[in-house]
């Protein structure tokens, strides 16, 4: 197995619980607060991370443009963050959650338009699985 694929599977498992924790969390807090803490222990992991793999050293490696598309990248994830805590707060997390995850789809468009991805059949079936999936969940 590739390592991308690894770390992708990893990234599913880690993903699904995530959600299911969150609300657990959000019982008595505002989905703000619950952010709040949880985007600390983020912050805390990722610079253990870091510094335990050596990549301290990377920083000097970042251009203008890095910085300014990382800043955007944590801009829109914060929003999304900000959002979805809002969302799993008062809904299911169940629909939340693909709802959620039906951003592939605008993940897919922009990487065939600005990073000039490679598109196949299997992309394209899959997005209309997504889709489709997207539409009995929204529709009434």
């Amino acid at each position: 197995m590739k390592n991308w694929v690894l770390y992708s599977l990893i990234s599913m498992f880690f993903a699904g619980l995530t959600s299911v924790i969150a609300k657990m969390g959000l019982k008595n807090v505002s989905s703000d607060t619950g952010l709040a803490v949880r985007t600390v222990v983020v912050f805390i992991i990722v610079w253990i991370n870091v510094i335990a793999f050596q990549s301290v050293k990377d920083f000097k490696n970042l251009t203008k443009a890095d910085i300014i598309f990382l800043s955007i990248s944590g801009i829109t994830t914060s929003l999304s963050w900000i959002f979805y805590y809002k969302a799993i707060k008062i809904g299911n997390v169940s629909q939340v959650a693909l709802i959620d995850k039906a951003s592939i789809i605008i993940t897919l468009l922009l990487s065939f338009v600005i990073l000039n991805e490679q598109f196949t059949w299997k992309i394209l079936v899959g997005g209309v699985f997504i889709i489709l999936g997207l539409l009995i969940l929204t529709l009434k």
